[in-house]
C-alpha cells in the first residue's frame, strides 16, 4: 500500500510540474482578469459538476471569507449551492440549464464566469458559457485533457493535459489556490 500511496503522490507531482512549468503565464492572466473584474465592480461566478461543484465551493469561501488571514470579503458564489433551484430548473426545463439560467438571473457584464470540468464536455457547463457570452461575461475555463468543447468557447482557458480525473482534479485545486491567493495578495494587500 505505502508503494502505491508514493506512487499516486508522485503522479500528482508530475502533474503538477507539468502543468506549471507551461501554464504559470495563462493563470497569471486568469487572476488579472479576475482582480480587473473585482476592482470594477464585478463578481465570480463558479460552476462545475460532482467533485468540480465542491471545488466551485471551496473557490468561492476562499475569496468570500478568506484565503489564510482576516480580511474584506470579496465577491465570488459558487452557483452549485441552490438546491431548490437547481432542482427546479432540472426538473421543469432540463439540467442543461442549471447554470445557465443562474447567470441569466444575477449576471452582469463585467462579472466572470470560471468554468470547472475534467472533460470540458458538460452539457450544463456549456450553456452557461454561451449564456454568459450572450450577457458579455468574461469566461475562464478550468478544464482537463484536452479541454473538451468548453474550451473552445470561454475566453481563457486553462487545461491540465491529463487523463486521470483524480490528477486533474488534484491540480485544478492547486491552480484554485494560487489564482484566490493572487487575488487576495492584489485586492486585499496586507
Amino acid at each position: 500500500m505505502e508503494e502505491k500511496i508514493r506512487a499516486m503522490a508522485e503522479a500528482s507531482l508530475k502533474a503538477k510540474r507539468e502543468f506549471f512549468e507551461s501554464g504559470a503565464a495563462d493563470v497569471a492572466r486568469a487572476a488579472q482578469v479576475i482582480i480587473d473584474a473585482m476592482r470594477a465592480g464585478g463578481k465570480l461566478m463558479i460552476i462545475g459538476n460532482g467533485g468540480s461543484a465542491a471545488d466551485a465551493q471551496h473557490i468561492a469561501a476562499e475569496l468570500a471569507f478568506k484565503m489564510g488571514r482576516e480580511r474584506d470579503a470579496l465577491p465570488a458564489l459558487a452557483l452549485t449551492t441552490d438546491t431548490s433551484l437547481l432542482t427546479a430548473i432540472s426538473n421543469d426545463k432540463s439540467f442543461d440549464f442549471v447554470f445557465a439560467r443562474q447567470i441569466q438571473a444575477i449576471g452582469l457584464k463585467g462579472d466572470v464566469v470560471l468554468a470547472i470540468s475534467t472533460s470540458g464536455n458538460s452539457a450544463n457547463v456549456i450553456e452557461a458559457v454561451k449564456q454568459a457570452q450572450k450577457m458579455e461575461i468574461t469566461t475562464i475555463g478550468l478544464l482537463g485533457a484536452g479541454g473538451g468543447t468548453v474550451a473552445s468557447l470561454v475566453d481563457h482557458s486553462l487545461i491540465v493535459p491529463h487523463s486521470q480525473t483524480p490528477r486533474i482534479q488534484e491540480v485544478q485545486i492547486t491552480i484554485s489556490h494560487v489564482i484566490c491567493q493572487l487575488i487576495e495578495d492584489e485586492l486585499c494587500p496586507e
